[in-house]
């Protein structure tokens, strides 16, 4: 296993960061520990999730996916500091999470403590920002004009950043949580997070986690090259595309149990006709190279620069040693020059 720096932290995160978000709805306990397990047996010290999981969000599992966590570690105590744990703060748009409030100050200390609790630790090495209170160009608004930015109002943001990054401070002071990164968030919010940071001698983000695939890699080269210029981490999720680029869900397959099968909270806006024909010139090319779809896709991520820890999901254990084993596969070049060719020809296919 290879290992980065997070950012400008001091932490060293393994390029694999395991995904925790169906445990509680696909998974089951039993599901995680096997997983954690195994994760950790390869060197794997990286675990992210997040108040609202699992997924699909819903009042009945809020929480659900700490708890599993929680009662992992309350079983293996002495084994607490081998794990590098990430977690976020919902932000506004579930009424059963504070009332479907914004992010604060205040209700990032609420948060804390209600994730320290199901977790059973007394810190959280990385606590992220799940996603930010204007609307950003993520889950299927990176189009022009979906939406306006001259509509929003930045003194506004800014002040609800400065009030965002008072109660980070609080938390860190106190000794709640190690180090602050953002998620779905762009290079203005990065670097406005900074400046405040810098100004007011407040926690510094140290990581940003966006939707990074070969179906979606909007965020280079802008986005990155700021990550790596400012050191911060860049931590893609979904590098399968949800499990397109598994290639599963070709010729309108929708395996039984599969998140496709579920509910979508932000409907499934990613399965377009040149999304599949995307996904079908990457199996072939997966093929020609004795590579599975996954390991392609996931192989792929890791070695753009600027991609610290790339965060996978699993619902069996097949599936989590065949993503592991991707990050220790060397791609041909005449491999990485085919890739290439299909995704300039499939840039932006949903």
């Amino acid at each position: 296993m290879q290992y980065s720096k997070l950012g400008s932290s001091p932490l060293e995160v393994s390029r694999v960061c395991l995904g925790s978000m169906t445990w509680g709805v696909q998974n089951n306990q039993n599901d995680a520990n096997e997983q954690i397990e195994y994760a950790l047996e390869q060197g794997v010290n990286f675990i992210d999730t997040a108040e609202m999981y699992a997924v699909p969000p819903a009042p009945s599992t809020y929480g659900k996916t700490e708890e599993i966590i929680g009662n992992w570690l309350k079983t293996n105590a002495a084994r607490r500091d081998e794990l590098i744990i990430a977690t976020k703060v919902a932000g506004s748009g579930l009424n059963w999470i504070r009332d479907g409030s914004e992010i604060t100050g205040d209700n990032v200390e609420l948060a804390v403590e209600g994730s320290l609790k199901r977790l059973g630790v007394d810190h959280i090495d990385l606590y992220q920002l799940h996603w930010p209170n204007r609307t950003s160009p993520h889950f299927g608004k990176h189009h022009p004009n979906h939406f306006a930015f001259s509509n929003v109002d930045s003194e506004q943001q800014k002040a609800q950043m400065y009030d965002i990054l008072q109660g980070l401070e609080r938390c860190v002071k106190a000794g709640k949580i190690g180090y602050c990164g953002l998620s779905d968030d762009t290079p203005w919010g990065i670097n406005t997070y900074l400046s405040l940071s810098k100004e007011f001698d407040l926690p510094r983000m140290v990581s940003i986690q966006n939707e990074f695939s070969l179906l979606h890699s909007k965020d280079w080269p802008y986005l990155l090259e700021n990550c790596v210029h400012e050191e911060v981490a860049y931590l893609p999720w979904s590098a399968l595309a949800t499990g397109l680029l598994t290639g599963k869900y070709r010729n309108g397959v929708i395996p039984k149990g599969s998140r496709h099968s579920l509910m979508q909270r932000h409907g499934n806006f990613r399965g377009s006709e040149l999304t599949h024909q995307a996904v079908d010139a990457y199996c072939e090319i997966a093929k020609t190279y004795g590579f599975t779809p996954a390991q392609l896709a996931l192989a792929w991520c890791d070695k753009v620069d600027g991609v610290t820890s790339t965060i996978i999901g699993a619902t069996s254990m097949a599936q989590l040693k065949e993503d592991i084993e991707a990050f220790s596969l060397t791609m041909p070049e005449q491999m990485v020059a085919d890739i290439a060719r299909v995704h300039k020809q499939f840039a932006t296919p949903f």
